[in-house]
């Protein structure tokens, strides 16, 4: 943890960056603008669509009770998706910094409450996904290897791992292939679910519609019950997880004020149409039944429909974790690189590639944390703990749009929701938490004592000020060897420069120059 931005000193490694060559054209390095409209849709398309519309969506069918309530569920989860996209598309142009509802909440409610959110973060969230997902793609790479069993767990922890490193090689080299990488795997998935939406239209025609007619979509397995609705609700607000991504590197979009909208029109509705339409594709071919007894529907969906191409939906899987590991590599290292150049984690982390422009402490950083997390065995259960704490940020950054339009009524903003939409939001998100609250009030009670642990860190590390003088020459030194190392220097902001870093010493930065280019 650093002592935040406001020390400085000729320890402190706060080089400026104009005396390096870059990319960019203008003689300073920076985070280069290469995001276009189509990798930012496949940002928020990839994040969003992972292994759960293939492997299991039967938990919003099991608290629903019908296959038509399930399928209404589906489709006002999206809505409310859609809703909430477009206020962080509001606040995306009007901060339009890096870092997504960490710089946000930062901005509107203090130091503390973005803390707290980016705490949560690293501690847990991204790094217990991010193994998840990899487990879930070695599984099934593995999984034909071991047909009568299932695959050895060092096998699957190591495969995940190997997946891990070879994404972060990427993601160190270049941020174009990055999104490359980004755009094939999402058009991948895309096409598999494709694949399922066609074989149920198929079904349809042939007359294989039973459980789509209203007498028997609404046919109950069990009887309605308004805390499981609820639950319902939240299982698909989690499978729309990851829809608020693409404002984790704005600073990286082309024309953000006209791209990061338009991403999230084209990327939210399509994905509640896949959504919708591949559940209606599983129902044609298996009962409601059959679909809670399997733990891998579109698997079982192929087996019966697509014969000797059933193989089909193993590599699809497959494929979709790959790319989503992809695509929460690329944007957690940003929350991370955003979270240091704020001052709120060690400032190593703000530092890119003086060639390649990439975050490149960023990404180690978030590298590690996940294989770590790999060698853990209670991944799930964290999980569990802390997506209440999630989605509790959510609506906490949503409610920071009405508290900021109320405290700066005049400050500029190139697109203005109306009201309307935060406020229905905030609805739906209340009467989720508090259903959530009653039905596992001992996991929730957990994840906040998680997040509350980062209150201490805060003041020790990023309150405190006067720090012990050799305690900050120890970690300017350490980040000085790093910097070296890496090759890596702070990106030049522009007029932006007052989000965090501060330029340091004339003469710190002519030491890195000579460092890093020894001929000068």
């Amino acid at each position: 943890m650093t002592d935040g931005p406001r020390q400085r000193g000729n320890a402190s490694a706060d080089w400026d960056t104009a005396s390096e060559s870059s990319k960019d054209g203008s003689g300073r390095v920076a985070l280069k603008k290469e995001i276009g409209l189509v990798s930012a849709c496949g940002i928020i398309v990839g994040n969003i669509i992972g292994s759960g519309i293939f492997v299991s969506p039967k938990g919003v069918l099991e608290n629903a009770s019908s296959v038509g309530l399930a399928l209404i569920v589906w489709i006002i989860t999206g809505v409310i998706t859609a809703i909430g996209a477009l206020c962080y598309a509001e606040l995306g142009v009007t901060i339009p910094k890096s870092g997504g509802d960490y710089s946000y909440v930062k901005d509107i409610f203090g130091g503390l409450a973005g803390f707290l959110r980016l705490w949560i973060a690293v501690l847990v969230i991204y790094p217990t996904n991010q193994a998840v997902i990899a487990l879930t793609f070695s599984n099934y790479v593995l999984q034909p290897l071991f047909p009568t069993c299932f695959p050895p767990e060092s096998g699957l922890r190591l495969l995940a791992a190997l997946c891990l490193l070879l994404l972060t090689w990427v993601n160190c080299s270049s941020v174009r292939w990055a999104t490359h990488v980004q755009d094939v795997f999402t058009t991948g998935k895309l096409l598999a679910l494709g694949l399922i939406i066609i074989m149920g239209f198929v079904q349809i025609c042939k007359g294989q519609y039973y459980w789509l007619e209203p007498v028997h979509a609404f046919e109950t397995f069990q009887p309605y019950d308004i805390g499981q609705i609820a639950l319902s609700f939240l299982q698909g607000s989690f499978a729309y997880g990851g829809w608020n991504f693409l404002n984790y590197v704005t600073e990286e979009l082309v024309d953000p004020y006209r791209n990061l909208p338009r991403a999230i029109f084209i990327s939210i509705p399509l994905v509640t149409f896949v959504y919708v339409f591949a559940n209606i594709a599983y129902v044609t071919a298996m009962s409601p039944q059959e679909l809670l007894a399997s733990n891998a529907v579109a698997v079982t969906f192929g087996e019966k429909l697509l014969g000797v191409m059933s193989w089909v939906m193993p590599i699809s899987v497959a494929l979709s974790t790959f790319g989503g590991v992809n695509g929460s590599l690329f944007t957690s290292s940003r929350l991370f690189f955003a979270g240091a150049r704020e001052g709120h984690l060690p400032r190593l982390l703000a530092m890119i590639h003086v060639k390649r422009c990439t975050p490149i402490p960023a990404l180690l950083f978030t590298c590690i944390s996940t294989l770590l997390m790999l060698c853990t065995s209670d991944m799930y259960t964290l999980i569990n703990y802390v997506g209440f704490i999630n989605y509790l940020f959510y609506g906490v950054t949503v409610a920071g749009q009405i508290v900021l339009r109320i405290k700066q009524p005049d400050m500029h903003r190139p697109i203005k929701v109306s009201l309307m939409w935060p406020v229905i939001y905030l609805l739906f998100w209340a009467f989720l938490l508090i259903f959530s609250l009653y039905s596992e009030p001992v996991v929730c009670g957990l994840g906040m004592a998680i997040m509350l642990t980062g209150v201490p860190v805060y003041f020790l590390g990023v309150y405190w000020d006067n720090k012990p003088q050799c305690f900050d020459t120890f970690i300017g030194k350490m980040t000085h060897v790093c910097q070296k190392f890496f090759i890596v220097v702070y990106p030049d902001m522009g007029e932006s420069r007052n989000v965090g870093l501060q330029q340091g010493p004339k003469e710190d930065d002519d030491e890195l120059g000579k460092a890093l280019n020894p001929s000068k």
